[in-house]
């Protein structure tokens, strides 16, 4: 089982890395909650960055760190993969981020 600090350092794909400005999910957490703080009422939840899909900026290095379970194609797009892996993984990396007295029911 991979550390949480194991994930957030993954590197992303170099087409998630330009919609996002980030080279790590570390670095697309920060810059996902930077919009939705900036964009307030106007987040578009559907494509923060301009994409939609974007979840799947952060499952593509996990499957290919192993992480997962999946299959990405030639033109780096997941063609299968465990998503609730996936996302349990994610969202224990989100979570890490808290302190432990900030930590709730998330």
């Amino acid at each position: 089982m991979p550390t949480t600090e194991e994930i957030l350092n993954l590197p992303l794909d170099t087409r998630a890395a330009g919609d996002s400005g980030a080279t790590t999910i570390r670095g697309y957490l920060v810059n996902l909650l930077a919009a939705v703080w900036r964009d307030g009422e106007c987040f578009s939840g559907k494509r923060p960055f301009g994409n939609s899909c974007w979840d799947m900026d952060l499952h593509v290095p996990l499957i290919g760190a192993g992480m997962i379970t999946g299959t990405i194609d030639e033109y780096g797009e997941i063609e299968d993969f465990d998503s609730y892996a996936g996302d349990k993984l994610i969202a224990d990396a989100i979570a890490s981020l808290a302190s432990p007295t900030d930590r709730g029911d998330h």
